[in-house]
């Protein structure tokens, strides 16, 4: 509970504003983003060059101080200073939603700790941009973000995630997005998938298809642009009939038990699962 005296501290700091900034458009920026950014005394930024670009763009002149996965632990107690003289502080991420991809939340759980307003003003996001356009149910839905990067982790979280009936959202680097889904073809299945490219840009793109669609056209085509990878949710009893939950390297197993050689065994999984044998071979292997 909040006493008289605790509610005027709190108005007596000045207050960390959440700004969102443009995923590609630069039209996508809000009057109001671009008023706060010019009232407040400083702009915490993910990367102090890129966020440059967007102040000449609208002719803002505030000041900047770098805040990311870096420097965050030196950096929050520094702004909670200067927040606490009375000071405002705006907070931004390279593109959208600040605190999704870069350490605002640490940043605003320090502010809620130390009773200093907190105030997220809205505005572009690629994930739910992404979502009301890719055909796939809007809701309920399951914002997950980026992967991590090595297979073990991916199979992790994905073996946590196939259940859900929720569509499932992530953010991928064009780089790795090829190796993404075919770990999600081995353990979600060939369900309906939107890979989102270049959203609010020129090239913006929506290539919609099952996982082994999208896994072949990246295979065959050069991605450019960070995605945005939409995957359908668990449909119903009928998928779980169709799809085996067992890893490549476990099918391939129980066939040998059953008295296969293992290069029948790998080319009776590649067939089964609708992947060149190669692939089935590398994960048996342990190839990665």
């Amino acid at each position: 509970m909040f006493n008289q005296k605790s509610f005027k501290e709190i108005h007596i700091t000045g207050t960390l504003y959440l700004v969102p900034t443009p995923i590609g458009n630069l039209e996508d920026m809000t009057y109001r983003s671009v008023r706060i950014l010019q009232e407040v005394s400083l702009i915490a930024s993910e990367d102090t060059r890129n966020t440059q670009k967007l102040l000449n763009h609208f002719e803002i002149h505030t000041p900047q101080r770098s805040l990311h996965e870096h420097n965050y632990q030196e950096r929050i107690p520094q702004l909670l200073e200067e927040l606490k003289k009375g000071l405002s502080i705006a907070q931004v991420s390279d593109a959208g939603m600040p605190s999704i991809s870069d350490p605002g939340h640490e940043l605003v759980m320090a502010c809620i700790k130390e009773r200093i307003p907190v105030v997220s003003l809205p505005g572009a996001t690629a994930g739910i941009t992404a979502l009301i356009a890719s055909g796939l149910s809007p809701q309920p839905f399951l914002f997950y973000g980026f992967l991590g990067r090595k297979k073990k982790e991916q199979e992790t979280v994905l073996n946590d995630l196939k259940e859900q009936t929720a569509t499932l959202i992530f953010y991928e680097s064009p780089y790795r997005i090829s190796r993404t889904l075919k770990n999600m073809l081995t353990i979600l299945g060939n369900r309906q998938a939107v890979l989102c490219r270049e959203l609010t840009k020129i090239h913006e793109e929506y290539l919609r298809g099952t996982i082994k669609d999208l896994l072949s056209h990246s295979e065959n085509h050069s991605i450019k642009g960070e995605c945005c990878l939409l995957i359908e949710g668990r449909t119903g009893p009928q998928e779980e009939k169709n799809v085996n939950t067992d890893s490549l390297k476990e099918q391939v197993e129980q066939l040998i038990a059953k008295g296969q050689k293992t290069n029948e065994a790998i080319k009776a999984v590649a067939v089964k699962n609708s992947l060149k044998k190669q692939e089935v071979y590398r994960q048996f292997h342990d190839l990665d």
